[in-house]
């Protein structure tokens, strides 16, 4: 027998995956709703990931090699001076990286479906195949005409919102909304972006996240997030990082809005049967950075990998079991990372007086260098005991004066 697997979804954590299978000699079914479609994302990736998942420089349209935290009193921390030459944080468009990882998985052999997952069936026997209800819009439409793919195991790659989540009773999760411009400023003004992102923290921008100016190839994507999901508040946000960034902003030309749902934590469930969630389906995006594209890409290739070896490239059916051998992994690799920034997200941005403390803290350069450190190569690298005493001393000294000062 050879297996079918269907990947549905085909942002990073998707196109990853049926790359991954593609290449195993796996028939792979990787179907998209919407081919040119651009997630409102602040698009930071690590540089792990251009080396990990061999990204061409083209992919990248800056290289940020300074950052600004900027308090909700306004003060401003420049950080980035512990970075190497060749160090950098890469800031890319969604629609050029996703087109690009999707386009190589197809070209390796992956089967493109341009389609809209409306339905699954789940089968009554460990052998029998799942049916997948999709409307297909090869044909330009968009009801697009109805079709159904039958597969024995299936990839849940398609975000948040994720229709293979529902279909399995994956369980729910709460979510963050992203709302995000993009805006074209003048000549002078993007000269000041060259390789900096700013980051803003404060109640007018953000009650439990962040707001951010990230520069992209001709314009600055201006945002912000949080888990208080009603349009009106949002707008207010969004008003509110408009605001603090107005003299850099002036003169720009929005030319894009987008919104997007952004999971809190994992779902319950994110292996049910033959079935198996990445990405932003399964939830895994960091707490207090709001990361997730570095996750969604590795998740989906940890998942295919799995499916790799427990198929023996393509040649028997992995069992419930075999696919919850990805989340032992997932979870070993990661789970700690998702903890202590679930922490630091807890604890500073509860009030703008702990806001002040973190931003403060953001000052030391040994905090700094670990920070970098752990964020471009995604292992928490130990710093020497000396440091990390001072560290800790640092941190626990600003949160004394955080919670002494919060209201």
């Amino acid at each position: 027998m050879a297996l079918r697997v269907a990947v549905v979804g085909s942002g990073p954590a998707g196109s990853s995956a049926a790359e991954t299978l593609v290449k195993a000699g796996i028939e792979t079914y990787l179907i998209e709703r919407k081919l040119d479609n651009a997630k409102p994302c602040g698009g930071a990736i690590p540089l792990c990931m251009v080396e990990e998942f061999d990204l061409p420089p083209e992919i990248i349209d800056r290289r940020v090699r300074k950052m600004k935290m900027i308090s909700p009193s306004n003060i401003e921390v420049n950080i980035g001076g512990t970075l190497k030459d060749d160090e950098y944080i890469g800031m890319c468009r969604r629609e050029v990286l996703d087109g690009f990882l999707r386009e190589r998985a197809h070209k390796l052999g992956a089967k493109l479906i341009n389609g809209t997952v409306y339905g699954v069936d789940i089968p009554t026997s460990n052998t029998a195949p799942y049916t997948i209800h999709y409307a297909d819009h090869s044909n330009g439409s968009l009801e697009g005409t109805a079709h159904t793919l039958q597969v024995d195991l299936i990839i849940g790659a398609d975000g948040a919102n994720s229709r293979v989540a529902k279909a399995i009773d994956a369980g729910d999760y709460n979510y963050a909304i992203a709302f995000q411009e993009r805006i074209r400023l003048p000549e002078d003004k993007m000269a000041y972006y060259h390789e900096l992102a700013e980051m803003y923290v404060g109640d007018d921008v953000s009650p439990d996240f962040y707001a951010w100016v990230f520069p992209k190839h001709d314009h600055v994507a201006v945002g912000t997030g949080t888990m208080k999901v009603n349009k009106a508040k949002i707008k207010h946000l969004q008003a509110g990082i408009r605001q603090r960034a107005a003299h850099r902003l002036e003169g720009g030309e929005i030319i894009k809005v987008e919104a997007h749902p952004i999971p809190e934590h994992p779902r319950p469930r994110r292996v049910v049967g033959r079935v198996a969630l990445v990405g932003d389906a399964a939830g895994y995006v960091t707490k207090s950075s709001g990361e997730g594209i570095y996750f969604a890409a590795k998740s989906g290739r940890m998942c295919a990998e799995t499916i790799v070896e427990f198929s023996n490239a393509g040649q028997s059916v992995p069992t419930e079991n075999d696919l919850k051998v990805y989340l032992k992994r997932w979870d070993k690799a990661y789970g700690l990372t998702y903890k202590v920034l679930d922490l630091l997200q807890t604890v500073f941005y509860r009030s703008d007086a702990t806001r002040e403390a973190f931003v403060e803290m953001c000052a030391d350069i040994d905090v700094q260098r670990l920070t970098f450190d752990s964020y471009l190569y995604k292992t928490v690298v130990p710093a020497n005991p000396l440091a990390q005493l001072k560290i800790t001393a640092k941190t626990i000294g600003s949160l004394l004066r955080g919670s002494a000062l919060a209201p």
